[in-house]
């Protein structure tokens, strides 16, 4: 009996940590660039009550008799499908459409990507402005560089292509290259990325190193749609119902506690 309190104990934290994810999923909804995470279970170790042998009357018994020790979480897995695109009136709202991640520089000076493209114009010390999310973190180019602009550009005549040229329009309002091209990078593993909060992403070793659209002609290259925004992948409806079953299997884990209990308070009035 004391074996089924601590199945029923680990049952209740791995449901505590899958409520956990299906609450973050949730309260991220309408977090833009958020990629839903889902959480993973494996069973504990087997105990073996009795090894294959044979019956009182010598018949072989082919199997033998083990019960399990509860459950633990494995892992919480990140689901990178696209999310919806979202309109808005930003000049400097960008979606991408595809595989692709932006690059942007951390404050600790290493490299972080994102799906979020919330993007604006900042002044820079330099003189001019430069690209930065929504954090004042520069927006990394192609080269892995900061896109910076002189003081003689407007910032909201300034247009990008969908393979994240920087064009502005020349004397007759046709749009011209400036030269610099917004940075798209791929993983072999995006699952394998680790979060890093404001929907940024750092490289790991089960990610892989980051591969450049740019130098990478194998890689099918994404597109970017400015004036929209991609939207989290959350599906609300699903969390729901996962946030119920969630709900449901921590109330059995409970009730087979409580069960526990009473058979061992029966069991000692035996001794009365």
């Amino acid at each position: 009996m004391v074996r089924s309190l601590w199945s029923a104990a680990t049952g209740m934290n791995a449901q505590q940590t899958n409520v956990d994810t299906i609450a973050n999923n949730l309260a991220n909804v309408n977090t833009v660039g958020y990629k839903t995470q889902s959480a993973q279970f494996k069973s504990l170790l087997y105990q073996t009550l009795q090894t294959v042998t044979t019956t009182a009357s010598g018949d072989p018994k082919p199997t033998t008799s083990q019960v399990g020790l509860g459950v633990r979480n494995s892992s919480i897995n990140s689901i990178f499908t696209q999310g919806s695109l979202l309109a808005s009136e930003s000049d400097t709202a960008f979606a991408i459409e595809g595989e692709g991640f932006f690059s942007v520089r951390g404050s600790d000076g290493n490299t972080y990507y994102t799906r979020n493209g919330d993007f604006t114009w900042a002044t820079n010390n330099g003189g001019g402005v430069i690209l930065t999310n929504s954090d004042g973190l520069p927006v990394l180019s192609s080269t892995g560089r900061t896109i910076t602009l002189n003081s003689n550009y407007v910032t909201s005549r300034v247009t990008i292509s969908a393979d994240g040229t920087i064009c502005y329009p020349d004397a007759s309002n046709n749009a011209q290259s400036l030269g610099m091209t917004i940075g798209m990078y791929q993983f072999n593993n995006p699952g394998g990325l680790e979060r890093q909060g404001d929907t940024l992403w750092g490289v790991t070793d089960a990610s892989g190193n980051a591969m450049n659209e740019a130098t990478n002609r194998n890689l099918p290259k994404s597109k970017i749609i400015q004036g929209y925004l991609e939207g989290s992948n959350v599906q609300v409806a699903d969390e729901m119902v996962n946030l119920i079953v969630a709900q449901r299997a921590y109330e059995m884990n409970s009730k087979a506690i409580t069960t526990t209990d009473e058979m061992m308070q029966t069991a000692n009035n035996v001794k009365r």
